[in-house]
């Protein structure tokens, strides 16, 4: 049996009108050519929440040989599953035969599929509020689950047994906790309570797969609600290679709406380890604990970094503090600054808009290659000497490239002097 190894298929524009309109084109062939054929899972749901789907899944009862008579050009990419890649114009549709799943014996995928109808097809899904399919012709929903109900009131419902719905595939617990926080919907008990139990199997899905999901919640601007979800259903244990704690994520949940995945990390470390002070080794194990890329590691530290350095600002001189404000990363920072701590927020902006005046980060006045001009041996010192020179710059001290010489000639030679001694 193969196995459907694949990330989801992204269509390529994001209008909606025109990926609706693709989507019920290829219904209506699958239809015209006598098999019954329905909009399914997530674009139902998001429709029926007043969203705009972009990406459509198709459910049918043609299986994969059909579809492919019907569409020559379909791409198999889970043929063993009943799942083809069906081209329209621009964009790309999951055409899926219904199904039944057999044991998911790996917790991810079916070791074996039997094609069936649409009743059936419902009822191997994760979530009653993505078990509704739509017919747009007869503009109908048909719900064999529940789902419109539990939409209505806000609710997310393992369908079926909860037990067995998360056997199947563990990371449905964290889609749970992403579709209510993304949506501020409530976990139903029971299901939440089977999360609970099962928490500690999360562990068993791979890193890959844990990392993509905690990404998706922690960019969504209701990421404060996701992390305390993770944290009271004790998924961050396995999730964080940590003993679960309760404190709340006030930080992560003030931060703006457009943050991004390392400032909401650094965040999420500062939340729960402020008390312990060293949150750099704390970074180095989350690092490896969710497969962080070198790019999200070096973004992380240089925010945690900054954010230890603000703790001192009002004893910083002022190219300290230019060069602080100047940092990359530093306005990440201020963020975090922002949702800790607003009166200080408030200051620090002021000081900085004070000192933005005479210029944050101006071009330095001297680079090496001056320095070796003026008889300066290429040495370790002279990133010393630009340092010290660069620092009278932004404390004002100097304005000139000729008195920027004359300055790096002083340090130069009692540097000099002291390395004859």
């Amino acid at each position: 049996m193969g196995t459907l190894l694949r990330e989801k298929q992204v269509v390529t524009s994001t209008c909606p009108i025109e990926a609706r309109k693709g989507a019920l084109e290829v219904l209506t062939m699958l239809r015209d050519a006598g098999y019954e054929t329905y909009f399914a899972g997530g674009c139902v749901r998001d429709r029926l929440l007043s969203a705009a789907p972009t990406e459509y899944d198709i459910a049918t009862a043609a299986k994969p040989e059909e579809i492919r008579n019907i569409f020559p050009n379909a791409k198999s990419v889970g043929e063993a599953f009943g799942v083809m890649l069906v081209r329209n114009n621009e964009f790309m549709y999951d055409v899926a035969t219904f199904r039944s799943d057999g044991e998911y014996k790996d917790h991810r995928h079916p070791t074996n599929v039997t094609f069936t109808d649409a009743k059936h097809d419902a009822q191997r899904r994760d979530f009653t509020i993505n078990g509704l399919f739509e017919d747009p012709v007869e503009e109908d929903i048909i719900d064999f689950v529940g789902g419109k109900d539990d939409l209505h009131a806000r609710i997310i419902r393992a369908i079926g047994d909860p037990h067995q719905r998360l056997a199947d595939d563990h990371l449905r617990m964290l889609r749970a906790v992403r579709f209510a926080a993304n949506f501020s919907f409530s976990i139903e008990t029971e299901t939440a309570d089977a999360i609970r139990e099962h928490a500690s199997q999360l562990s068993g899905i791979s890193k890959e797969r844990i990392g993509g999901e905690l990404r998706r919640m922690l960019t969504h601007q209701n990421r404060g609600v996701a992390v305390w979800e993770l944290q009271y259903l004790g998924l961050d244990v396995p999730i964080l290679g940590e003993q679960s704690i309760l404190t709340a994520p006030t930080r992560v949940g003030r931060l703006p709406a457009s943050s991004d995945f390392p400032t909401a990390l650094a965040a999420w470390i500062i939340d729960r380890h402020s008390s312990e002070g060293d949150v750099q080794t704390i970074a180095n194990l989350w690092r490896t604990q969710l497969l962080l890329s070198n790019h999200e590691f070096s973004a992380l530290q240089e925010i945690l970094t900054l954010h230890t350095a603000l703790a001192t600002w009002e004893t910083l001189g002022v190219a300290k503090k230019k060069r602080l404000a100047s940092a990359p990363r530093f306005p990440s920072t201020l963020a975090i600054l922002q949702a800790e701590d607003r009166p200080m927020f408030v200051f620090v902006k002021q000081a900085i808009a004070k000192l933005f005046k005479t210029g944050l980060a101006p071009d330095p006045l001297l680079n090496g290659d001056d320095l070796i001009a003026i008889g300066v041996p290429p040495t370790s010192a002279l990133g010393t000497i630009l340092d010290a020179v660069y620092d009278a710059q932004l404390e004002g001290g100097i304005c000139s490239k000729e008195d920027a010489i004359s300055l790096a000639k002083v340090i130069a030679d009692d540097i000099l002097s002291d390395n004859d001694r």
